[in-house]
């Protein structure tokens, strides 16, 4: 129950720590380095994608090879491939 609570509190701090440096960069006429690099860096991380998993554990994914087998199948269809007369298609294909 702890771990979900301290992620809680981690995210809302560092939210709140990149507002400020924003905050500071755009009203104070003073501010400098850290904040520019404090509201670069959590800007810069926004841009990772964190929520990715490895496409073996992925829900819904899709084997390599599947484009391959697609366009495969799409010209076979558009050249009369496997829905024409039996051995149409293979002569073209040199069998």
């Amino acid at each position: 129950m702890a771990g979900p609570t301290v992620c809680r509190g981690v995210a809302l701090g560092l939210g709140v720590l990149w507002w400020w440096a924003v905050a500071r960069l755009l009203l104070s006429p003073d501010a400098g380095a850290l904040e520019g690099a404090v509201a670069a860096g959590g800007w810069g991380l926004s841009l990772l994608p964190v929520h990715c998993v490895p496409k073996g554990r992925a829900l819904g994914a899709l084997g390599a090879g599947r484009w391959r087998r697609a366009w495969r199948t799409g010209s076979a269809r558009r050249h009369g491939g496997q829905g024409s007369v039996a051995g149409e298609g293979e002569a073209e294909r040199g069998r």
